[in-house]
């Protein structure tokens, strides 16, 4: 296995005014993000279980924060290589620390980046071809969330996946849960993405991917898996 390094890259071309306010969010936060969120991001460790990936592959995480689920994922598939990246230097930091702790800087390697405009050469320094990409909890956070899912797709090899979880519509919950629950996110700037499904079928139908979807704990979370087919159409 390639033994790779966890740093914070010194790509400029992220937005200034993206990092600087993730960090004023997650400057104290990041200390007890993990212990607080894992009550509430539901089907993170089932989108960890679902990417499978082979002997030697890369997998991305778009959004890596805290680095929480790199080490979930480079401690449950020693035999790949991990990259992660994150628009909030503050979260990089403890992602670094994380990842130190758990004896992993040889297997995930993290670095500074904007989702927006993602390129594996412009944040890791070389040009990585990515078997599988997982968002989680991120698309909800960037008001530019279609532009990511174009980015992740473009840096996914033919027959790559893209696995995604997030916020869903909360459909199956009684409305005064719903709307609650809809005003305490906004608090901290997340909206969920009603129009994720219907995003990712159209880039099925465009690029002939296969998609599956599906809205578990009664619609609380959305969760999706985009596969590219093993040869990208001709343009």
């Amino acid at each position: 296995m390639t033994m790779i390094r966890s740093e914070i890259s010194a790509d400029s071309s992220w937005p200034i005014d993206a990092t600087t306010r993730m960090n004023r969010m997650y400057r104290y936060q990041r200390h007890i993000y993990d212990t607080t969120r894992r009550y509430y991001l539901l089907g993170r460790d089932e989108l960890i279980a679902g990417l499978a990936p082979a002997v030697g592959d890369n997998v991305l995480e778009v959004g890596c924060g805290t680095g929480r689920n790199l080490i979930a994922a480079a401690s449950r598939y020693p035999n790949a290589r991990f990259y992660g990246f994150d628009v909030s230097t503050e979260m990089l930091t403890s992602a670094i620390s994380a990842i130190a702790r758990a004896g992993l800087s040889g297997s995930a390697k993290v670095a500074h980046g904007d989702a927006t405009a993602f390129t594996a050469r412009a944040v890791f320094g070389q040009p990585i071809a990515f078997d599988r990409v997982m968002i989680s909890y991120s698309l909800s956070m960037i008001p530019d969330w279609t532009a990511v899912i174009e980015r992740a797709i473009a840096s996914l090899k033919p027959g790559g996946q893209l696995h995604i979880v997030d916020f869903g519509d909360q459909r199956g919950l009684p409305r005064i849960a719903r709307d609650a629950l809809r005003r305490w996110l906004g608090l901290f700037g997340v909206t969920p993405r009603d129009g994720l499904e219907a995003t990712l079928m159209q880039i099925a139908v465009r690029t002939g991917a296969g998609l599956k979807f599906d809205r578990p704990y009664r619609g609380y979370a959305q969760v999706a898996v985009l596969t590219l087919p093993s040869r990208r159409p001709a343009a």
